[in-house]
């Protein structure tokens, strides 16, 4: 008998053990974190997207004693690089710099994705926002969004809008801008920037949602006219450009977003940290001057808001995706 109590109080002692190993475990798990590089996929080449994860990657990497290796995972609107980070073990030595298209308009588009946005990543915060301009050809005799809409009423089915391809963020913004002011336009997808911005320069497309960066850089150069931003506000970089709800579109506010995240399963005191090594590289002085002149607009939130962020998003759009029946070419 005695020895039975003596087992079973050792089975005690084991399981109490564990108990307390389990409670270290996450704190344990903070201090060692990160003991070798960290590679952070990006789902787009070049651009804002790799200018954007280089700033804050290496600031990170200075914090957290550990380099951010950025690796380019083009291909299949994102769907390439989601696949390469579920690969990899959920130990937060991967991240995932998601975007407006990865999380909120790929699942409305494709009608069998690869990932699920919200079962298979855990949002860390949003990094940056990037507001489109909305810039008419130089051939158009329109200086402002009412005269934009006003000739497109005027002429139903003769004016023509440009964007990067089908279901990118500047073809919503088109097809929003369609149904919001009423007005039967012509949606033309190109596969880059170079060639549209070249044929609305020419005066074979009208207009476009360009990026703010380029097409703000386009407007100075006198190469097309810009008619609004659509931030909210006005743009600290380009304060000239009146924004859309200025211009008669009360609410309006789009233009594609990025962010960080991670596998699901990471422990969270991981996710804590870095979460807190992100807004540390986020919130770096020259990260924020650099974020402002490339036209974005700097984000920084927690994992719980981003979260919302990204489900509101999807529902706005896969609402306008649905009623336009867009599917993936």
């Amino acid at each position: 008998m005695a020895i039975f109590q003596s087992a079973g109080s050792a089975r005690r002692r084991l399981f109490c053990a564990g108990l307390s190993l389990a409670a270290l475990a996450p704190s344990a798990w903070a201090q060692e974190y990160p003991v070798k590089p960290i590679r952070l996929i990006i789902p787009f080449p070049g651009g804002f997207t790799d200018t954007l994860a280089r700033l804050v990657g290496i600031k990170m990497g200075e914090s957290l004693g550990q380099p951010v290796v950025v690796e380019q995972k083009a291909g299949g609107s994102g769907q390439i690089a989601a696949s390469e980070v579920l690969r990899a073990p959920a130990d937060g030595n991967t991240l995932f710099l998601i975007h407006i298209g990865t999380h909120a308009i790929n699942p409305h588009l494709f009608a069998k994705l690869s990932y699920d946005p919200e079962t298979d990543f855990v949002p860390i915060t949003e990094l940056a926002r990037v507001p489109n301009l909305l810039v008419a050809s130089p051939t158009l005799e329109v200086q402002s969004v009412s005269e934009l809409v006003a000739l497109a009423k005027s002429k139903p089915q003769t004016l023509f809008f440009a964007s990067p391809g089908n279901g990118s963020s500047g073809h919503l913004a088109g097809e929003l801008f369609k149904s919001v002011a009423g007005v039967q336009v012509t949606h033309v997808p190109y596969k880059g920037a170079s060639e549209s911005v070249q044929d609305l320069v020419a005066g074979r497309i009208h207009f476009m949602f360009d990026t703010l960066a380029q097409g703000g850089a386009l407007a100075k150069a006198g190469k097309v006219r810009p008619l609004a931003v659509t931030s909210a506000r006005r743009h600290n970089a380009f304060p000239e450009f009146p924004t859309m709800v200025e211009s008669g579109f009360p609410d309006w506010d789009t233009g594609p977003w990025f962010g960080l995240a991670v596998r699901q399963g990471t422990p969270p005191a991981v996710v804590r940290r870095i979460h807190t090594e992100a807004l540390k590289a986020h919130n770096n002085p020259d990260v924020q001057g650099r974020l402002i002149a490339l036209g974005s607009t700097p984000g920084g939130d927690t994992p719980e808001h981003f979260a919302a962020t990204i489900r509101s998003e999807s529902q706005r759009w896969g609402k306008l995706i649905r009623a336009l029946d867009l599917r993936a070419e």
